[in-house]
């Protein structure tokens, strides 16, 4: 069995690379698949929102190199060009960086400015340090020291789990975010990372999103954060494995990387109005405040998030208002981003205030958009 199977694998992998052809068309990324059925796909290099150099294990050993597109688009999006040569990727995705800001396609490589590596004790112990993992822990420990004293065999129904449970949450990500690196360039931002799959990760500027700035209880008495986002066009997986800016850093650090992000603002600089003091809530919102670039929303116990959107991201504004909250004459105010893990919203607030809210921020979010102009073609 072992001969065939390993045939058809190696015929359908073949068939797969022959279908593909692609060839940059002026400002369009045109992408050609099928053999027998000939499919035609025109992409806009300006819907270009990250280009992702991937290499597997296996693949690092053949020098190749898998180049992903991501669009603004949803599921289907991803244009995944596997395998080129490592040289070919690394000219390839420096030629649609190029094209996509406006340049020639010709244009070298912009240098970059190194922000900060990651190092591998501190990402080892920023994953055990979680209230989480912790409880996790104990209960692992507490399972084998029922199993050795009374030789009970169904307790390792409990114990196998509690075992991979701690492996996914962290040796899988111990493996996927070691040799982290965060470096800026005229192009966007770049991110390199992985131990055994390695990835480099370059986000356009302005394709950015939402910020959130995350801090667990024992991560603050160590001054250590975490910088999730929101990147329009990652979605399902792709958007779990690719919305982390910063798995971990130095508070001071991640704030420098959201001034970075989103230039000319100081998140802890932004003033924070606090929550109505009539809300009734577990994850009770400590406030929310705004300035000329950002909106700004904190939130959280034990793990405390501060959500960051800039004016020119904001698709929408709406406000909302559950049962409890209509009794109590409270609002939430949304401040929309494309879906993702970040969501910023203004919970708990005055009836007015909110409404107050909703108008100031469209305001400041249309004159954001006429100041900004178009994203796409930005060195022109």
């Amino acid at each position: 069995m072992s001969i065939p199977m390993g045939l058809i694998a190696v015929g359908t992998g073949l068939w797969t690379w022959l279908a593909v052809r692609f060839r940059v068309d002026g400002d369009d990324l045109v992408v050609e698949t099928g053999l027998l059925r000939k499919n035609r796909r025109r992409i806009p290099l300006s819907r270009i929102q990250a280009i992702d150099l991937v290499r597997p294990l296996v693949t690092r050993v053949f020098a190749l190199a898998e180049v992903r597109v991501e669009l603004a688009g949803g599921a289907h999006s991803e244009i995944a060009l596997r395998y080129l040569g490592r040289h070919s990727a690394l000219q390839l995705r420096a030629e649609l960086l190029a094209r996509a800001a406006g340049l020639p396609g010709h244009t070298p490589e912009a240098p970059e400015r190194h922000l900060w590596r990651v190092p591998f004790g501190a990402l080892l112990g920023s994953l055990v340090v979680r209230l989480p993992v912790l409880g996790t822990v104990l209960l692992f420990f507490a399972s084998l020291l029922f199993l050795v004293m009374y030789t009970e065999g169904g307790i390792l129904a409990v114990t196998i789990p509690v075992l991979l449970a701690l492996i996914r949450a962290v040796i899988a990500p111990l493996v996927m975010y070691a040799n982290f690196t965060v470096a800026m360039s005229p192009d966007g931002i770049r991110l390199r990372y992985g131990l055994l799959e390695t990835r480099m990760q370059t986000l356009p500027p302005g394709r950015v999103q939402a910020i959130s700035i995350v801090e667990p209880a024992i991560w603050r008495s160590m001054g250590w954060a975490r910088v999730e986002v929101t990147v329009a066009g990652y979605a399902g997986e792709r958007q779990a494995l690719s919305s982390t800016l910063l798995p971990v850093a130095p508070r001071h650090v991640a704030m420098h990387l959201v001034s970075q992000v989103f230039p000319g603002t100081q998140v802890d600089a932004v003033p924070l109005v606090p929550a109505s003091s009539k809300a009734v809530a577990i994850d009770r919102a400590e406030g929310a405040g705004t300035d000329d670039v950002v909106f700004v929303t904190r939130h959280g116990w034990p793990c405390r998030r501060t959500d960051v959107i800039a004016h020119a991201r904001a698709q929408s504004v709406r406000l909302t208002m559950n049962p409890f909250q209509r009794l109590f004459g409270l609002a939430t105010v949304h401040v929309d981003a494309p879906p993702g893990p970040v969501q910023v919203a203004a919970t708990d607030r005055e009836l007015g205030e909110a409404r107050a809210i909703v108008e100031s921020t469209a305001r400041r979010a249309l004159a954001a958009r006429r100041a900004g102009g178009d994203p796409a073609r930005w060195a022109r």
